[in-house]
C-alpha cells in the first residue's frame, strides 16, 4: 500500500522579546502577523512549526531586575508569564515557547560557540565606545543623534571600556552579499534587502562575542569571566528551541524557512546571524522579513515617548479577533502605519470594528441567514454559478497571491472585496423581490436559489479566508454558514462549501457598540 505523500515542513519564527517590561502592542502586532502567516500555511497543507519565546539576558534584564528589587531569574518569570497571558488572550498557535534562560537554550548556545570557536572566528580584543542598553549594542558615533541612540533618545549611552572576546564578522562580508545577490528572497521586503545590501556593501567591521562584566548569561565556552554577548545568546533561539546541535526537530525543521522581526533589527539577523552560522558550519535560514511599525505621531510605539497603548485594554475593547484584523488590515506589512495621535488611533479602530465587521460582515451574514431560513425553511440550495461566484473566485485568487508574499494586508483586503461585493449583490438582486414573485405570482425558484446559494458560497469563501487572521469568527461563521468544526483546508474549500446544506442561526457575529 502506498504511503501518502509528506506534507511540506514550515519552520516559522518571530524575534524573542526582551524581559525588561510588559507586552505591548509593538510586541503584538508581530506576533499576530506570524500566526496568521502559520495558520494559512497550515490551510495550504503545510507541517507548520511555529515558534516564539522570551529574550532574558543581558545588562538591560539584569538592571530591569535590579530596579525592581528582584534576582533576574524571578524578574524573567514574572514576564514571560506576562507575555503568555497575552499570547492566550489573542489566540496564538504557536507549537513552543523558548526562553534563553532554559537549560535546553544553554546547552545549544555554548554548542555554537564553542564550533565558531573551533572554526577560529573568535579573537580576544580590547573594547572602547558607546554601549545602547536599550538596544543592547554597541554604537558608532554616526549612528548616534545629538549624543544618544535615535530608538531609545530617553536612555543616557553608556561609554564602555572592556577587554572582550570579538567574532571575525568581516571575514563573511563577501559571501553574505554573494549571497543575498544570488537570493534576493533571503531578505524582504525590498526596503529591508536594500538597506543590507548597501550595509555590506560599505564593508563590515568585527563586532564584540562577549561582555565582561555582565553575570546575568550564558558564560563564555573556555572564559568563564565572560557571558555570551546578548544578541549572540539571544539569536541562537532559533535553532536552540528545536534541539541544535543533534537534536531529531533541529535535522527536520533547519534551516528555517521564515524569521520575521521588526525592522530596527535587520542588521542582527540579516548579516550577524547569518555569519555565525556560517563560522559554526550551518545553514543560513532561508528568508527574513522585516516589517515595519504603527507610529503615533511619528514615533515608534514606546514608554519613553508617551506613546503606549495599553494592549489587554485594546483587546478588550472589541474582542481579540478584532484587533487582529485591526491591526493587520490598517499596518502594511512591508511599511508603517503613522497615527496623528493615541486618540486618533481609537477612533480608527473603533470606526473598522462599526464598518468592517459589525455593518459590512456581521449585517450580511444576519440578512443572509435570516433570508435562507426565512424562504427556504433553513436549507442551502444546492450551488450555483453566477456573477457573485466569479467575483469571490478572482478575490480568492488575489487573496492566496498576497498571502503567498506575505502581504497580510492586501490579503485581508480580498477577503472584504468578497464581502462588499456579496453585500452590492444584495441590493442588485433583490431576494425579497424575488421571494414575493415566487410566492404571488408563482415564478421559478431557480432564480431566488441561485441567489442565495451565491451567498452562502461568498460568506463560507470569506470564513476560509478570514481564519488565519480572525480564527475564533470565522469559525463561528462558518458554524452558522452550517458548517462543522472550523473553517477547512483551502484544498477542501470548493468541496466544503458545496457541502453547506442548513443555516445555524446564532448570535451577532460582531454585536454593534
Amino acid at each position: 500500500m502506498a504511503t501518502a505523500p509528506q506534507a511540506p515542513r514550515f519552520y516559522l519564527t518571530t524575534a524573542i522579546d526582551y524581559s525588561n517590561g510588559d507586552p505591548h502592542l509593538g510586541h503584538a502586532i508581530e506576533k499576530i502577523g506570524a500566526d496568521a502567516i502559520a495558520r494559512y500555511r497550515r490551510a495550504c497543507g503545510d507541517d507548520v512549526h511555529f515558534l516564539i519565546g522570551m529574550d532574558e539576558h543581558g545588562q538591560k534584564v539584569q538592571q530591569e531586575a535590579e530596579k525592581q528589587g528582584a534576582e533576574p531569574a524571578e524578574w524573567v518569570d514574572r514576564i514571560a508569564e506576562a507575555f503568555l497571558d497575552v499570547w492566550r488572550r489573542l489566540g496564538l498557535s504557536n507549537d513552543d515557547f523558548i526562553r534563553t534562560s532554559e537549560p535546553r537554550h544553554h546547552r545549544g548556545v555554548t554548542a555554537l560557540m564553542e564550533r565558531i570557536a573551533a572554526n577560529g572566528d573568535f579573537r580576544r580584543a580590547k573594547y572602547e565606545g558607546h554601549y545602547c542598553a536599550g538596544c543592547e549594542a554597541f554604537k558608532k558615533d554616526d549612528e548616534l543623534a545629538d549624543g544618544r541612540c535615535p530608538l531609545h533618545p530617553g536612555r543616557e549611552i553608556e561609554w564602555t571600556e572592556e577587554e572582550n572576546w570579538f567574532f571575525k564578522l568581516s571575514d563573511y562580508r563577501d559571501t553574505l552579499l554573494e549571497r543575498l545577490r544570488n537570493d534576493p528572497d533571503s531578505v524582504r521586503p525590498r526596503t529591508r534587502r536594500n538597506e543590507i545590501t548597501r550595509l555590506l556593501e560599505s564593508g563590515l567591521d568585527d563586532i564584540s562575542a562577549s561582555r565582561s562584566r555582565i553575570r546575568w548569561g550564558v558564560p563564555f565556552p573556555g572564559d568563564e569571566g565572560h557571558t555570551v554577548y546578548v544578541w549572540f545568546d539571544a539569536l541562537s533561539n532559533y535553532i536552540t528551541a528545536i534541539g541544535y546541535p543533534d537534536g531529531e526537530a533541529f535535522g527536520k525543521l533547519w534551516p528555517a524557512d521564515l524569521h520575521i522581526i521588526g525592522k530596527d533589527i535587520t542588521r542582527f539577523h540579516c548579516v550577524y546571524w547569518p555569519a555565525m552560522l556560517l563560522a559554526a558550519g550551518v545553514e543560513p535560514a532561508k528568508s527574513v522579513w522585516g516589517h515595519g511599525f504603527i507610529k503615533i505621531g511619528g514615533a515608534k510605539l514606546s514608554k519613553s515617548a508617551g506613546t503606549e497603548l495599553g494592549l489587554v485594554e485594546l483587546i478588550e475593547r472589541h474582542g481579540p479577533d478584532a484587533l487582529r484584523y485591526f491591526l493587520l488590515r490598517e499596518v502594511p506589512w512591508d511599511g508603517d502605519r503613522d497615527y496623528p495621535s493615541t486618540e486618533a488611533f481609537i477612533e480608527q479602530f473603533d470606526r473598522r470594528y462599526t464598518t468592517d465587521l459589525a455593518n459590512d460582515l456581521g449585517n450580511l451574514l444576519n440578512r443572509v441567514v435570516s433570508m435562507v431560513a426565512r424562504y427556504r425553511g433553513g436549507d442551502v440550495p444546492r450551488p450555483r454559478a453566477g456573477a457573485l461566484a466569479e467575483e469571490a473566485a478572482r478575490a480568492l485568487a488575489a487573496y492566496r497571491a498576497a498571502m503567498d508574499g506575505y502581504l497580510l494586508h492586501r490579503g485581508l483586503a480580498a477577503a472584504f472585496d468578497i464581502v462588499r461585493a456579496a453585500n452590492g449583490f444584495v441590493d442588485e438582486s433583490k431576494p425579497w423581490a424575488l421571494a414575493k414573485a415566487e410566492r404571488e405570482e408563482g415564478a421559478d425558484a431557480d432564480a431566488l436559489d441561485g441567489v442565495l446559494s451565491q451567498l452562502i458560497a461568498a460568506l463560507g469563501t470569506v470564513a476560509v479566508m478570514l481564519a488565519p487572521f480572525t480564527p475564533a469568527k470565522a469559525a463561528e461563521l462558518w458554524r452558522t454558514l452550517g458548517g462543522d468544526g472550523s473553517p477547512p483546508a483551502f484544498e477542501r474549500l470548493e468541496a466544503s462549501v458545496a457541502g453547506l446544506r442548513a443555516v445555524r442561526p446564532g448570535a451577532v457575529l460582531f454585536p454593534r457598540p
